[in-house]
């Protein structure tokens, strides 16, 4: 018995390797078209890859968005000229729950404007489909520039006092 129970489970174990990168990469596709989305300024495309209660969490401390009606009131205004962000990603970490109902991820996305961002968050299947549930971008920071951002940080919070 113990013998069958090892070969039964050296057949499955591929099964549910193959079922795990079968859904990192429905995941990869879901941000990719995400970001193709924002690229082309597709307001639907974009706020559908989203969760109802998502979170998109920006760059400057104070941007904390919630998707409705904070973020998707932003995307509507950004993207009514057609113009959006184009970030495209050029490394990217997927990890899926036991359960297979939740992922998170981290990548770093690059513009061709601004330069490289590491995007970060979490998907939650909601009625068999992947939906951002957060998603945090932040700036990439080399360690021999940290105290120089950080000085310029606290000469810009000084200034914005001032005013």
């Amino acid at each position: 018995m113990a013998v069958k129970l090892i070969i039964f489970t050296a057949f499955l174990m591929p099964c549910v390797v193959i079922a795990d990168h079968h859904e990192e990469n429905i995941i990869g596709t879901v941000l990719d078209d995400f970001h193709d989305a924002a690229a082309n300024a597709d307001e639907e495309r974009y706020l559908n890859y989203m969760a109802e209660y998502a979170v998109f969490m920006g760059t400057d401390e104070w941007e904390r968005w919630p998707k409705n009606p904070d973020f998707a009131a932003y995307v509507k205004r950004r993207f009514k000229s057609g113009v959006g962000w184009n970030y495209r990603s050029v490394e990217r970490k997927i990890s899926v729950s036991q359960a297979g109902d939740v992922a998170w991820f981290d990548e770093v996305v690059f513009s061709e404007i601004n330069g490289r961002f590491r995007g970060t968050g979490v998907l939650i299947k909601v009625d068999g489909v992947w939906k951002i549930g957060h998603y945090a971008l932040s700036f990439l920071v080399l360690n021999e520039n940290w105290k120089d951002v950080v000085e310029l940080t606290k000469e810009t919070k000084r200034a914005k006092k001032q005013n």
